[in-house]
């Protein structure tokens, strides 16, 4: 199955350029089964390569393969090659992408259904996943590169897939822009890495890198630039507000990019270069910093917001800092096991939300819903396992996995595990205020939203039904040893991360003081749950949906998300468009504009004088030609 890795990536691009191609002339169903359906493919050519990466794992082997499909470019020594890694890693990668991916094309086929840009939406989908698997497969960084920048295209096209609204299209340019300032520190990355390394090759790169001594500066740089990348894609401190933006596309895309997939790939290309950011520990304290910060800010945030994916997208945004935070403190297997249980439980949130806002007739606003578990009890159960899973509250998925991130934290710096702690309160209150405020209560939407209430159809369940199985019991896949679990994940993992376990001290800690930290996790959570369950369902405190926001204290402070887009736009936005409108009235049209028409216009004018002229009267040309003669005459006299 390894010497077929390339159809998984070709086969979603296939669909791309036949739903693209064809859009106008195919009938709906016939384009959702295309769309679909080569997404299943590619899935079921991934469960055959991760079968044979495992296999090989168990015999004892690293189950890393190598296929080499064609060399790009050469130039003097330097060699760029198209070649498919798939190792532990990446083969992971593969199943959430397609896997999750199939259940969001499905879940689209009928969400889209009424929707003029059907075609249109099925052949971006399809692109984004092929460009994601292009990512995760590439063997070097310009083949990652490119999968780089191709789903920060897709994400621009989809976020934007409604741009009549300008709004949606201002969001669609805001993530682009953003995502570019973190692209441009991947390129100037790359010309680092060659110029020191020769070689873009993951196996060349870490093998020279691995024989600097920690704290090498050239290391420093390339992995901050390379951060620097990664603060773009999976939107940390500062380079995060363009995601919340992002919800205006439909809810399958924030559901497959913007909590499954794209966003993840920061997390991705850090965890795949794991040995570079070990040897550079400021680096890796810096990650750690911003990633606790801005799992804190995001959660801070999404506290009070009203808007149902507002609140999912501030929610993304702080668990991708709960995985930098991973990923600072050395947790690569935990941060990469988060990446894996969030992209259950948050697209199952994710596509939980579109459901309600189906059966809500696209109204977003929770003060406006209550009451909808009696018409909605799939929705419901399976909203209600997410909200479980990514609160931490055991045995479910997200409990095991951002446990192994605070535990890692612990003992990196216990001031983490406070701070990381606190944010995890902070989940458990937003998601269950979710929850409440939209299944619990009376309805206090309008009649007739009440009379339109009813359950999704079963191929918008069936995904939601899949993906909380999975939330539920992929905690599983990395029990730790002191609940009798034999850390699968990571010892299957171990084979990429071999070079950074080699210079890394092996984690350890006490079983005691894990089971104390456990404890005081989910405790937490569930008093956290029942908090929100006396404020907004007994005591049924919850606001009007115009009523007056405080324009004080901290509950305005994270209404008004901390005023971070008004200084962006005061300090950055603005000033950039008063450059723009200078250079646009000044330098392009009283400049370089007068400039061009003014020799236009001295042609013109010499043209228009010169043409009198040819008048066309023979004798005024006698005339010229005597006084021609008589010219000619005085020259010769006064020269010689």
């Amino acid at each position: 199955m390894i010497e077929l890795i390339w159809a998984i990536p070709l086969i979603p691009f296939l669909g791309f350029v036949i739903v693209g191609l064809l859009r106008n002339t195919f009938p709906k169903p016939l384009i959702s089964i295309i769309g679909c359906g080569v997404i299943l493919t590619s899935f079921l050519l991934s469960c055959g390569v991760v079968k044979e990466v495992y296999e090989a794992r168990q015999l004892g082997e690293d189950g890393i393969f190598v296929k080499e499909i064609f060399n790009w470019f050469t130039v003097g020594n330097f060699s760029v090659d198209i070649k498919f890694l798939v190792d532990p890693l990446s083969a992971i990668m593969l199943l959430i992408i397609t896997g999750v991916g199939f259940l969001i094309h499905l879940y689209s086929a009928c969400y889209m259904d009424g929707d003029p840009g059907y075609g249109k939406y099925f052949s971006y989908l399809n692109l984004f996943v092929f460009f994601m698997l292009l990512l995760v497969l590439g063997s070097n960084y310009l083949v990652m590169f490119i999968g780089w920048e191709g789903v920060g295209l897709c994400s621009y096209l989809l976020i934007g897939f409604w741009y009549k609204n300008s709004s949606y299209a201002k969001a669609a340019k805001k993530a682009f822009v953003m995502n570019r300032i973190g692209d441009l520190g991947f390129l100037i990355a790359m010309f680092f890495i060659i110029f020191n390394f020769g070689s873009l090759e993951y196996g060349d790169v870490f093998t020279e890198a691995g024989k600097l001594p920690m704290g090498d500066i050239t290391l420093l740089t390339i992995t901050l630039l390379l951060f620097v990348a990664a603060t773009g894609k999976s939107a940390q401190i500062p380079l995060f507000t363009w995601l919340p933006d992002a919800m205006a596309g439909p809810t399958p895309v924030s559901a497959l990019i913007h909590a499954a997939t794209m966003v993840t790939a920061g997390i991705y290309m850090i965890a795949r270069s794991n040995i570079m950011f070990t040897l550079s520990p400021v680096t890796m304290q810096i990650i750690a910093i911003i990633g606790i910060a801005t799992a804190l800010i995001a959660a801070f945030i999404a506290i009070t917001q009203n808007d149902i994916k507002k609140v999912l997208a501030y929610s993304t945004v702080s668990q991708l800092g709960y995985m930098f935070l991973g990923l600072g403190v050395g947790a690569f297997t935990g941060a990469f096991f988060h990446v894996l249980t969030h992209a259950f439980f948050k697209a199952l949130l994710f596509l939980g939300a579109g459901s309600v806002i189906h059966a809500m007739s696209n109204d977003q606003d929770m003060r406006s819903m209550g009451g909808l578990k009696k018409a909605m009890p799939i929705t419901y159960v399976t909203m209600l396992l997410g909200t479980i899973a990514i609160a931490g509250i055991p045995p479910l998925s997200g409990f095991f996995s951002k446990d192994e991130i605070l535990a890692h934290a612990f003992l990196a710096n216990p001031i983490f595990w406070v701070l990381g702690f606190l944010g995890a309160l902070c989940t458990a209150f937003y998601m269950f205020r979710l929850l409440y405020l939209t299944f619990f209560g009376e309805f206090r939407g309008t009649a007739d939203q009440k009379n339109h209430l009813h359950e999704s159809p079963w191929q918008m369940t069936v995904p939601l039904i899949v993906l909380a199985i999975l939330s539920v019991i992929g905690g599983l896949l990395n029990i730790p040893e002191a609940l009798g679990g034999g850390h699968w994940l990571a010892n299957f993992l171990s084979p990429v991360f071999q070079q950074t376990n080699a210079i890394v001290e092996p984690f350890h800690m006490e079983h005691s003081t894990e089971f104390i930290l456990m404890g005081a996790s989910a405790v937490g959570a569930i008093v956290m749950a029942f908090f929100a369950y006396n404020k907004y369902v007994k005591k049924n405190d919850i606001p009007a949906a115009d009523a007056e926001v405080p324009t004080t204290g901290l509950y305005n402070l994270s209404y008004q998300k901390l005023y971070i887009d008004q200084i962006y736009n005061s300090v950055f936005v603005r000033p950039l468009n008063g450059l723009s409108k200078f250079l646009y009235r000044i330098v392009e049209l009283s400049g370089i504009d007068s400039l061009v028409n003014g020799i236009g216009e001295l042609f013109v004018s010499s043209g228009k004088g010169i043409r009198q002229l040819q008048s066309g009267h023979v004798g005024f040309y006698i005339f010229m030609m005597v006084i021609g003669v008589i010219a000619i005459m005085l020259y010769g006299l006064f020269t010689v």
